[in-house]
């Protein structure tokens, strides 16, 4: 959420030239689409106040997309917002997958329908503490590519990415007759680079490709930030929080006689694994949100709903020293929340932005439909270890390397040699992301985590050869800062005694997008083991599944990536939305990696801690 480029001043902050704001020629049913005038904008050539927020299609099912939009509708907004993760639509290289639940443009038309403008926020780097900020994982597999700048390889792949993506939303522009009325270069680059051709590129490569409406830089709402990011000729707008005052002054003084607009306004936050929950007041957030809108600002509400981030789509952050997963759920205390519900700070906001936007909110709808709580048992269980050959084949490899060299983008990885004994002492993991789990000859000897790059487990061999097994709990990406380049697995070495280095090395990707071949029997299974349950469900409806006395893992229901679960919290309960449950008989399939629970739980309500 948060970037630097390098740009030059030419007396100050750029003028911003009509050519460059302004959207195109009149369009379809006489639109123009959103302009500059001065301080203010015009949509169609009348003035407008932009009162927004951001929602992301990547974060909600599709099914769910129009009952999410119609609570935004009830908010009292006009606008939406939301970024395009790169990585959700292009995994792999080669083409990009815009159907079913990528349906980018389906989502943008469902807001049109509703009466939103849509502001779309196309990447390449996103941030949105989702997975790799939004980059997909094979760029990594080059590491002679330098992200976010004008490194040429870097811009082969945006400019491959752009000639897919780009001419799927110009004809939804407003210009064309549709909703989309601006859009994001780049995302905070303040607070990252300083590489103004590289943010010129991405201008040049929007406007190239037929994209005429208004286009907009977004970097902190300070000095500092907006001037390494931002663009001569493009609009700047601020991102940040708390007292609006200070980020009002800062974009008008960098920017003088322009709109001000807050283009992220985070009205709560996201949560780390092992950290509390983070919640913000309704009523000072709504006091903010009239104070910035009093001073003639637009804004964005981040976020406005809240999502989930299925599967393996959560990012991280870092200091480079200490390593901070993100949980599953993007529920962000925000307005709408991550089932749908609505609180009292959609009731606070509500009352201030219908103040602002002068039109009519529509009806609250109810609170969606639960399941009714229930406990099952697992009747099912496999090693995972066992289930390597079914899950994977085997690439060999003299040292280890990350899961990028091997195509793997997400999911876990696991390295297996033999080592010769008798020996004693410790064996150590260097280059090591995140979590790995070590065995000798099935026997678990201690688990070693990246947040603690000097420690070791003890290893006692005692016989001619041992077989050495380590099992990668990969997290998710670092999105945000100058630690992008986060590969995972291990991307270094294993080594006995500190300094003797391990080679000859079997290695199985797990990316854990098909478990059909799983063979699951009655009774037990030691050390990381899949487990299954069935569900029974008269009427599909939204519930939240929670694994008491369960430790740590991931959760399918029906064959679909929940995401993962962590005892350490805050977040104990994971959202498993309507359209994912059947009616009749539904699979639930856990991998837990350490210890297991005696049973699932279905419940009606969400615990986020």
């Amino acid at each position: 959420m948060n970037s630097v480029s390098r740009r030059s001043f030419l007396g100050g902050a750029a003028a911003i030239t009509a050519g460059a704001v302004l959207a195109g020629p009149t369009g379809a049913a006489g639109r123009r689409g959103l302009s500059v005038s001065g301080d203010r904008f015009l949509l169609d050539g009348k003035p407008f106040r932009i009162v927004s927020g951001a929602i992301h299609y990547f974060r909600i099912h599709p099914d769910q997309w129009r009952d999410r939009l119609a609570r935004l509708k009830a908010l009292g907004l006009n606008t939406i917002e939301t970024y395009v993760a790169w990585n959700f639509h292009q995994p792999k290289p080669g083409r990009a997958d815009f159907s079913g639940w990528r349906d980018l443009p389906a989502f943008v038309r469902i807001a049109g329908d509703l009466g939103f403008q849509v502001i779309v926020r196309p990447s390449p780097y996103i941030c949105a503490e989702w997975e790799f900020g939004g980059l997909p994982a094979w760029l990594l597999a080059d590491r002679n590519l330098e992200l976010r700048c004008a490194d040429p390889a870097y811009l082969k792949a945006v400019d491959a990415w752009y000639d897919q993506l780009i001419p799927r939303l110009v004809p939804l522009e407003a210009q064309h007759g549709g909703p989309i009325v601006a859009a994001q270069i780049e995302n905070e680059y303040g607070s990252y680079g300083n590489d103004t051709s590289y943010l010129a590129h991405l201008r040049d490569g929007l406007r190239g490709r037929g994209m005429t409406s208004l286009l907009f830089a977004a970097d902190g709402a300070s000095e500092f930030f907006m001037r390494f990011g931002s663009l001569p000729g493009t609009l700047e707008v601020g991102t940040g929080d708390g007292d609006p005052a200070p980020s009002v002054a800062a974009i008008k003084k960098f920017q003088p006689g322009k709109p001000v607009m807050m283009a992220e306004y985070w009205d709560g936050w996201f949560d780390h694994w092992g950290e509390k929950h983070t919640t913000r007041d309704p009523g000072q957030m709504a006091s903010y949100v009239d104070a910035l809108l009093a001073t003639g600002a637009s804004v964005n509400l981040y976020m406005a709903c809240g999502g989930t981030n299925f599967g393996f789509t959560s990012g991280a952050n870092t200091s480079g020293t200490t390593y901070q997963p993100t949980v599953t759920s993007y529920d962000y205390d925000s307005p709408v929340g991550e089932a749908g519900d609505l609180g009292a700070k959609f009731t606070a906001l509500r009352a201030v932005l219908t103040k602002y936007t002068g039109v009519p909110p529509g009806p609250v709808p109810g609170r969606s439909a639960r399941l009714p709580g229930r406990t099952v048992t697992p009747s099912g269980t496999v090693s995972l270890l066992d289930s390597l050959p079914v899950l994977s084949e085997p690439v060999r490899s003299a040292q280890p390397v990350p899961m990028e060299r091997v195509g793997q983008a997400t999911g876990l990885i696991h390295y297996r040699t033999t080592v010769q004994g008798p020996h004693a002492g410790p064996l150590s993991i260097h280059g090591l992301a995140d979590r790995a789990l070590v065995f000798a000859d099935g026997e678990l000897l201690g688990v070693l985590d990246r947040n603690q790059p000097s420690g070791t487990v003890n290893l006692t061999l005692t016989k001619p050869a041992t077989q050495l097994d380590i099992l990668v709990d990969t997290m998710g990406r670092v999105n945000y800062g100058p630690y992008l380049a986060d590969r995972k697995g291990i991307d270094g070495w294993v080594a006995m005694s500190t300094q003797q280095k391990l080679f000859g090395w079997e290695i199985r990707p797990l990316p854990l997008d098909d478990l059909s071949r799983l063979r699951f029997t009655s009774g037990t299974a030691s050390g990381p083991a899949f487990h299954r349950a069935t569900v029974e469900v008269a009427s599909p409806e939204d519930g939240f599944i929670a694994l008491p006395g369960w430790e740590k893992g991931i959760v399918w229901l029906n064959g679909f990536n929940l995401g993962r679960y962590w005892k350490v919290g805050p977040q104990q309960t994971l959202y498993a939305p309507k359209p994912l449950w059947r009616r009749g008989a539904n699979e639930i399939v856990v991998l837990e990696l350490h210890q297991a629970g005696a049973t699932i739980e279905v419940r009606p309500e969400a615990d986020l801690g």
